[in-house]
């Protein structure tokens, strides 16, 4: 079955995009060792449930920032065995990037096995570097509800999203958490004695002054240019959502305040709420209180009300138009995976999904049971068979 179909739009040379060429796992999760040579094109991994498709997956997604896909330690992904955990993991890969190929490392440290180290060409690599030489975004099984659950998971699906495209996003909502933590400190610290370093917490909003506006301006600089590419891309199987950011701070610079304007505005909002959030336990405003809002355009529907193979589509539909705005933004498509993303769609969806990644030029992971699950891509993709920690490519 071809890609081609009412999805497919008049041929275009693909962007280049970051991709994995070559990779090997050694005591990972229930890979003893394995190593696998690739291509750009996409990757549809194929096997019985609990042969190890997710955690192969989820090794790719330990050569990007963060923590992962299953957000998980380092001491949770060594592989165990009868006579215990193994004493170092690893993953490496060779990788083509925007800089042209590299070479992509992480795994435990020898002296410290219960901590994670990554190396780019052989040397320790930030997150920020991970962030933009290799950007990733993934969507796994635990999203399928995202647009129903709590506030905060969709913030976290969002921050991924602007991730792919800002490499300090990152960073910068590393450095705004740490402050907040600290200033809840002195302000429980200030309910306990009476007493308060006005100095101190001062410096402390005037930092989280600085990096919410950062966040905030970045995260509506995404939701623009992603509600853009929805607006501009033909109909296809996946709905278009309308989105929306609803936050204090992203509403300020939505108003017309430059990021000036707004950090001086927060930092006030912070100090005059300084005994409220005392109370409270916790900051009451900033932009970790920020909703990602969408509404399925055809249906005039709020997304959580949408059925359960419509939020999925919207989701769907969200991250490939990402994927499409960061090609045309940056002249390169982040690598995409999706876990079980083809499991509840029909015929026509798979298409769809094959059409709108080919289109794309990303070299994205797909997981599932069946291969025919991937028939779609024809061609177009590679196969592998994944077994009881074992995987190989198959014609």
């Amino acid at each position: 079955m071809s890609a081609a179909g009412p999805d497919t739009p008049p041929s275009t040379a693909a962007p280049a995009s970051a991709a994995v060429t070559r990779l090997k796992l050694t005591n990972f999760r229930n890979y003893a060792e394995l190593d696998l040579s690739l291509d750009a094109r996409p990757v549809c991994l194929f096997g019985a449930n609990g042969s190890g498709k997710t955690n192969l997956v989820e090794a790719v997604s330990f050569l990007g920032p963060g923590r992962g896909l299953r957000a998980a330690g380092a001491d949770a992904v060594r592989r165990h065995m009868a006579e215990g955990p193994a004493d170092i993991w690893a993953v490496y890969a060779e990788a083509l990037t925007r800089d042209g190929p590299v070479s992509l490392a992480t795994g435990a440290d020898p002296a410290d096995p219960a901590r994670r180290r990554t190396r780019l060409e052989g040397a320790a690599a930030t997150q920020s570097e991970l962030a933009r030489l290799f950007p990733m975004m993934w969507l796994t099984p635990r999203e399928d509800r995202l647009w129903a659950g709590p506030r905060a998971d969709r913030l976290r699906f969002f921050d991924r999203l602007v991730l792919a495209g800002e490499p300090h996003h990152g960073q910068t909502a590393i450095a705004y958490e740490k402050a907040m933590r600290q200033r809840q400190r002195l302000l429980d610290q200030w309910a306990e004695t009476g007493r308060i370093d006005p100095d101190w917490v001062h410096a402390l909003e005037r930092e989280m002054a600085s990096a919410g506006t950062a966040l905030a301006a970045a995260r509506l600089d995404a939701l623009v240019r992603l509600q853009g590419e929805i607006d501009e891309r033909p109909e296809t199987r996946f709905p278009k959502a309308d989105l929306g950011l609803e936050g204090t701070l992203e509403a300020w610079l939505a108003e017309g305040l430059n990021a000036s304007e707004a950090e001086d505005r927060f930092l006030d909002a912070l100090a005059g709420s300084r005994r409220r959030d005392s109370a409270a336990g916790r900051s009451l405003t900033g932009p970790h209180r920020t909703e990602l809002t969408a509404r399925h355009r055809a249906k005039d529907q709020l997304a959580a009300d949408c059925s359960t193979g419509e939020q999925k589509a919207l989701l769907l539909g969200l991250a490939l138009a990402q994927c499409a705005a960061l090609a045309r933004a940056r002249g390169a498509a982040p690598v995409l995976i999706l876990d079980e993303a083809c499991a509840h769609l029909d015929a026509a969806r798979r298409e769809g999904l094959a059409a709108a990644i080919l289109e794309v030029g990303t070299q994205a992971w797909l997981t599932g049971v069946e291969r025919q699950l991937f028939e779609p891509f024809g061609a177009q993709a590679q196969y592998v068979e994944v077994e009881n920690g074992r995987a190989g490519a198959v014609s």
